[in-house]
């Protein structure tokens, strides 16, 4: 064969063969990456949570990957606000085989050598430091300006990823590697997993931790804009403060957390699905689909108040609530489409090609009678205006095909639109 592939049979439901998964890795890595695995003494420390844990007060828990920590180190950490200098109270580590998650009675040391993950507890300010970020220890010869510059390029590198629009949606992860995932995904087009295309979601602000009432604020900025679909905030594997969650409630901002992006991506495409369906209710009374409809002289049911006539659509689509018109009598408004019926069935819309009967009633002028005003010769016009052809476009692109476009131009040369 050209090549030999290693194959552990594995179990995600009774976690079988997991053990033997993790042996050939260390194996495997101990064979072929011993150069890299050395240890070396240049520090090389990372941020992996922030938490405020009871007695302990604004921890940090770290994996610590080569040199040493020593508790009462000067540290220079990374923040959304900008870096921080601040001192390492105590460096703390969970008994031998358990994980930090795991409540238990913490070991206390005065230094640390990686590899190793431990939990450094310290002042107030750790709980503004950026997860995923690298730790920076101070000497005695170091710069402090030369430090926290050094500091900052974990977020300066991920600037063009983190760059935001006008108007979209917050987000917020537990870390910049998560952030940096989710943008990732947000941002470029694919398909869902139902297989239907995905467009681009854009976003107007992007930061690391839990969700704060400042963060809601900044979303509800975007419902001003007269963007609502996009005041809404979504955190991925973040927690969300009560006091954020319930002015969010107050102020109709949506927040959606999920541990995985396909369910926020679900969560707001249902979102954005919600608000179009109420916006396409709202504008059913001002969005009039195109229409001809031509007059059968011999199916004319009923010729006043309503007037009942049989015929056919012509061209366009005919929908009940549609204000009908002929233009080459001056613009005379016959009424409005009350009812249509097709083969002994009421129905809501009738398209090119159908014949049906349609009920027409006239509020502003009862009197409107077929063979007086008007009778079989004269085509039956929708009338649009401007504010109707803007609803169709941005609510009902998809009631709408080529050959219904074609004929909005040209009713709009007939009505004068601009």
């Amino acid at each position: 064969p050209g090549s030999t592939v290693s194959v552990v049979p594995t179990s995600a439901i009774t976690g079988e063969g997991v053990p033997d998964l993790l042996r050939v890795v260390l194996s495997l890595t101990q064979q072929r990456l011993a150069a890299k695995l050395m240890f070396g003494y240049n520090l090389q420390c990372t941020v992996l949570e922030v938490k405020v844990v009871e007695g302990l007060g604004a921890t940090l828990d770290v994996i610590l990957v080569n040199g040493c920590l020593h508790a009462g180190d000067t540290m220079v950490l990374c923040t959304q606000d900008g870096p921080i200098v601040t001192t390492a109270r105590a460096l703390l580590t969970p008994p031998p085989s358990r994980e930090t998650r795991v409540k238990s009675e913490l070991i206390k040391h005065e230094s640390l050598e990686g590899a190793i993950g431990l939990k450094i507890t310290g002042d107030p300010e750790l709980t503004k430091v950026v997860p995923g970020t690298g730790i920076l220890v101070m000497h005695q010869d170091d710069d402090v300006e030369d430090l926290k510059e050094e500091c900052m390029k974990d977020i300066a590198n991920l600037s063009d990823t983190l760059a935001t629009e006008a108007k979209g949606v917050t987000v917020q992860a537990s870390t910049l590697g998560a952030l940096e995932a989710l943008l990732e995904f947000l941002r470029n087009p694919g398909k869902d997993r139902q297989g239907k295309e995905r467009p681009p979601i854009p976003v107007s602000g992007a930061t690391v931790g839990p969700i704060h009432k400042k963060d809601v604020i900044k979303a509800a900025i975007m419902a001003q804009k007269g963007s609502e679909e996009y005041s809404c905030i979504l955190g991925f594997d973040v927690p969300v403060d009560p006091e954020a969650q319930a002015y969010a409630d107050k102020n109709q901002v949506k927040i959606f957390t999920a541990d995985i992006i396909y369910h926020l991506e679900g969560h707001f495409t249902r979102h954005l699905d919600e608000i179009m369906e109420r916006k396409r209710n709202e504008a059913r009374d001002v969005a009039v689909f195109p229409s001809l409809f031509k007059i059968s002289k011999n199916h004319v049911f009923n010729m006043k108040d309503p007037i009942i006539l049989g015929g056919e659509v012509v061209d366009g689509i005919l929908k009940v609530g549609t204000p009908l018109c002929i233009p080459h009598l001056g613009f005379l408004d016959v009424g409005v489409v009350q009812s249509i019926e097709c083969n002994h069935k009421d129905v809501q819309t009738a398209r090119k090609g159908q014949e049906c009967a349609i009920k027409i009633v006239n509020h502003g002028n009862p009197n409107m009678t077929y063979g007086r005003q008007f009778d079989h010769n004269h085509q039956l016009f929708s009338k649009v205006n401007r504010a109707s052809i803007d609803a169709l476009k941005k609510y009902f692109k998809d009631d709408m095909q080529d050959a219904d476009w074609r004929l909005v131009i040209k009713l709009k040369k007939v009505f004068s639109v601009i």
